[in-house]
């Protein structure tokens, strides 16, 4: 594949030295590697039987095993990190010492027992030296960590996990989450294998959490074998049945809040030589997504995954592992008050005296099937060496089904005016290759990746609004229902619409039209490789790599990037001080990319995506600059601090909009971006069975008109910076942790504790007062009142129409359950969903209980836009391991609280890429887990 391209001639050499390495002589592949050994005494005789434990007290990982009658042992899939390996044996002294595995090549050790002396321990290098000298900052959760942390969604519980463990992130609905300031630029390894298509559950359906072992998130400047979307790298390592002599698993099976019952099954076993870990679970609830309201309607869902690992080695240099996968979710679209007793034409749509009644309920729903085969051949080369192969194919395949009656699909004029129906497939295909090789201060990797994406867009869609496409208005220029035709107004004294355009009249459901289709297709190829070497000096640790990357989709683009990071220890004060810098090649999301891309040069379309000319351009590859600085730093072995400062900027920023309320949400591209902020980690070790984390982060999103790509955008349109829906000024998480181990009876009882704390995301939409700031957020809901300052119940995120007869400017009215929905008060009367406040309200009367509105005049886009009000939640999760005091089959119990204060709060309010939602209110979940 890669000789199609001359482009790649020059690195050649490169790829050929990947592919040799084959011929030269199988370990493990993908994102972990194996510590193994052999025990002996000082004689050199080996130590059958000796307890070998290897642990590391910040991500949680413990894991022993027993030498066999040769005295060696092997503890295979370990995530790279650093770890305390301690050995014991009976009467010998034990051991500890510090390893650090950053290589698929493993590490093999040759430990030496002393003969036991009177309180004797053999401690190798500096035991329990917590802090860690890799200059990428990231953050590490073992899969003990999974089951105590809280998760807030069920269906989503590994964007949970992320959202709940690392700085950085600003969660938002559905499962979605933002890194360092970026929409979703967010990347998955699972295994080697990189997955950077959206992972929310409105997009594709995740890896189930249950079949993964450990999670390393990187938030810092990303190494050279990670590119695409890069802002965060989920790495994550699934579990493996290999060495599992003796078959293993568990049975689970929870009841909550909202009917939300979930059942789940898994089995790990093997032997030396092979293994198997097999997982199924599946889920349905009352609440599947986060909904406009916080009352809970019309939002059922369900979902079904399966997944296996297969290993096998072959030989004692020869394996390969096979992994398997396929997700399942169906789930209904949220419904608002507004969806509820629609009203719309039931008759003569194109006569002078359309018949207007209740059509029903809004009932639209989606449905995503997903599958993954992803198998690695894995070759060991000597001593020093690992050679790994893969291939993978994937596929979502999204539908979205409009209700029953198209018309009762109609929202307000501020949401969806079009019923829409789609098919959409995104099928990634690809190989990727790599070699190890660790000896000295060096440890080396090299490798290609090539990847084929497949994008099929299939939508149709018909207006459903009355009066979108009218073409008829009255004397005062407002349109008219009914009509078919700009001939038939003067008779009946009326005015022909000199807006209406005829292109649409076909696609009018209102007026007996049909449905458009639109059919867009693309591939993108993609194709890069890498070198990347970490060099451990004395107390330096040097990342040096350098990537290549080529992009060929609906445009191409080339970029060499350069990765550097730099570590010191300072080991009398067990400090770790760290700067990176990284280069990446910036690409578009793939989800409904021909759209945006191509929509606007349909007259159909063109309307519907609100597109701007000189913008209707196919989107182009960007790249990005990104400098970080840190500081890692241990108080004795209880308190770990560890930190950094982001600095990115972006030419060629992509952001993503939406066609009304619907599934059509395509990424647009801005002219650049700039992205500023800190990320701080405060860990707790494990201290007389109490541990504790802290995480959080404060990240500007700063972008910059023009719009330079992409269908239409609703923001800057005064050519100044703007801050994207995402952008946070601070939040954090922190949790606690208690297991109680004494006594018999309490002995396994545990409890979790979250606090979540979000400053709130922008809402743009938000009505405010000011008109002199010439990048003010409210020029469309400025006016007067009595000649006193005034605010317009009206979105200022759209921009408004021209009344054709006054000239005047008319900007689009929020509905009574939309002013609801953003807890409005005008002089102490609240909105409701069904009685609006005053349609201008003074603008010191003006108020919100869920939003922070700037002060009359103080509003402005870059540096005091309107904002989600901050919200504290708290989470609780108790539980009672080995509940009937078995030896073997063992049953644990768990209950968990979501929002135990049943706080009432916003995610977002009429966000131009998601609309509206609320956070999960208070939920309780009971579960039981019986394990064998």
């Amino acid at each position: 594949m890669l000789l199609l391209s001359a482009k790649l001639f020059p690195l050649l050499p490169l790829a050929a030295l990947l592919f040799a390495a084959v011929a030269s002589h199988a370990a493990q592949g993908g994102n972990a590697g194996s510590v193994r050994g052999t025990v002996t005494d000082p004689s050199g005789a080996v130590i059958p039987g000796a307890t070998v434990r290897l642990s590391n007290a910040l991500s949680g990982l413990d894991r022993t095993v027993t030498s066999d009658g040769a005295g060696q042992f092997e503890i295979q899939n370990v995530p790279f990190n650093n770890y305390q390996l301690s050995i014991s044996a009976s009467g010998f002294a034990p051991l500890s010492q510090s390893l650090v595995l950053r290589s698929s090549v493993g590490t093999t050790l040759k430990p030496v027992l002393k003969i036991a002396t009177a309180d004797s321990t053999v401690t190798v290098e500096a035991s329990g030296d917590l802090v860690e000298t890799d200059p990428t900052f990231h953050t590490d959760v073992d899969r003990d960590l999974f089951i105590k942390v809280p998760m807030e969604s069920q269906s989503s519980s590994l964007s949970s996990l992320v959202t709940a463990t690392t700085p950085g992130v600003s969660s938002d609905s559905n499962g979605l989450f933002h890194g360092l300031g970026d929409h979703a630029s967010n990347s998955f390894s699972v295994d080697g294998q990189a997955i950077t298509d959206q992972q929310s559950k409105v997009f594709s359906n995740q890896v189930p959490s249950n079949s993964i072992q450990s999670i390393q998130v990187i938030s810092g400047a990303p190494p050279a074998e990670y590119g695409d979307k890069t802002s965060l790298v989920i790495v994550a390592t699934t579990r493996s049945g290999q060495g599992v002599t003796r078959p293993t698993g568990s049975v689970t099976s929870s009841y909550g809040s909202f009917g939300s019952a979930a059942a789940g099954f898994d089995l790990s076993y093997g032997g030396k030589n092979w293994g198997n870990f097999v997982e199924f679970d599946a889920l349905n609830s009352g609440r599947f997504l986060d909904p406009p309201e916080f009352s809970v309607f019309h939002d059922k869902g369900n979902e079904e995954n399966f997944f296996d690992r297969i290993d096998y080695s072959f030989s004692a240099v020869d394996s390969m592992h096979l992994d398997l996968n396929y997700s399942r979710s169906w789930f209904q679209t949220p419904n608002a008050f507004d969806n509820v007793n629609v009203l719309n034409v039931l008759s003569g749509g194109s006569s002078a005296n359309p018949t207007f009644g209740i059509i029903g309920n809004t009932d639209q729903h989606s449905k995503i099937g997903t599958y993954n085969i992803s198998p690695t051949y894995t070759r060991v080369i000597g001593n020093n060496s690992v050679f790994n192969f893969g291939a993978f194919v994937r596929r979502d395949d999204y539908n979205y089904y409009p209700s029953g009656n198209p018309l009762a699909d109609l929202g307000p004029p501020t949401l969806q005016t079009s019923s829409i129906g789609q098919n959409r497939t995104l099928t990634n295909a690809g190989l990727h290759s790599d070699i190890s090789y660790a000896k000295g201060i060096h440890t080396i990797k090299a490798g290609v990746q090539f990847s084929h994406t497949f994008l099929r867009e299939n939508d149709k869609l018909g207006i459903v609004e009355a009066v979108y496409d009218s073409p008829c208005m009255d004397l005062g220029g407002n349109p008219l229902p009914g009509y078919s035709d700009p001939s038939q107004c003067t008779a009946v004294g009326v005015l022909a619409n000199p807006n209406y355009k005829p292109v649409l009249a076909p696609y009018d459901l209102t007026r007996g039209g049909t449905l458009y289709g639109f059919n867009g297709r693309a591939d993108v190829k993609e194709t890069a490789l890498y070198m990347e070497d970490q060099i451990k000096k004395g107390n330096w640790l040097f990342n040096l790599g350098l990537r290549q990357d080529f992009y060929n989709g609906l445009s191409a683009a080339k970029q060499t990037e350069p990765r550097v990071g730099i570590a010191y220890n300072i080991k009398p004060s067990a400090t770790v001080l760290r700067v990176s810098y990284a280069r990446t090649l910036e690409t578009p999301f793939n989800e409904n990319l021909v759209l945006s891309s191509t929509g606007c040069s349909s007259p159909v379309l063109a309307p519907l995506l609100n597109c701007t000319p000189g913008v209707s351009t196919i989107q182009q590859p960007g790249f990005r600059n990104e400098f970080h600085a840190g500081l890692e730093q241990a108080f004795g072995k209880h308190v770990i601090v560890s930190g950094e400062y982001i600095w990115k900027y972006t030419h060629n920023a992509f952001d993503f909009s939406v066609l009304g309320n619907t599934p059509i949400t395509f990424p647009i591209d801005w002219h650049n971006s700039k992205i500023p902020g800190y990320a701080l980690h405060v860990e707790v070790p494990e201290y007389h069975h109490f541990s504790a984390y802290t995480v959080m982060s404060s990240v500007a999103a700063r972008f910059f008109p023009p719009q330079v790509a992409g269908a239409g955008a609703t923001v800057g349109q005064t050519g100044l910076p703007f801050r994207i829906d995402h952008d946070e000024k601070f939040n954090q998480t922190s949790h606690l942790q208690y297991t109680y181990s004494n006594g018999k009876v309490l002995n396994g009882l545990w409890g979790g504790f979250n606090w979540r704390f979000d400053s709130g995301q922008v809402a743009g939409s938000t009505p405010c007062y000011g008109i002199t700031d010439p990048n003010t957020p409210c020029t469309n809901s400025s006016t007067t009142l009595n000649g006193q300052p005034a605010i317009a119940m009206v979105d200022t995120n759209l921009p408004p129409t021209i009344n054709p007869v006054t000239g005047a400017s008319v900007a689009l009215p929020l509905t009574a359950d939309q002013e609801f929905q953003a807890g409005f008060s005008c002089n102490g009367l609240k909105a409701t969903p069904t009685q609006a406040l005053p349609s201008v309200c003074p603008a010191s009367e003006f108020t919100s209980s869920l939003i922070k509105i700037p002060a009359p005049g103080a509003g402005n886009n870059d540096h005091n836009p309107q904002r989600i009000a901050p919200r504290n939640l708290f989470d609780v999760s108790v539980g009672k391991n080995n509940l009937f005091h078995a030896d073997r089959f063992k049953t644990d119990f768990d209950l968990t609280a979501i929002n135990v204060t049943n706080t009432y709060a916003l995610y977002n309010f009429l966000s131009t890429f998601s609309g509206t939602h609320y956070v999960t209110p208070r939920a309780l979940t009971a579960k039981f887990t019986f394990n064998f």
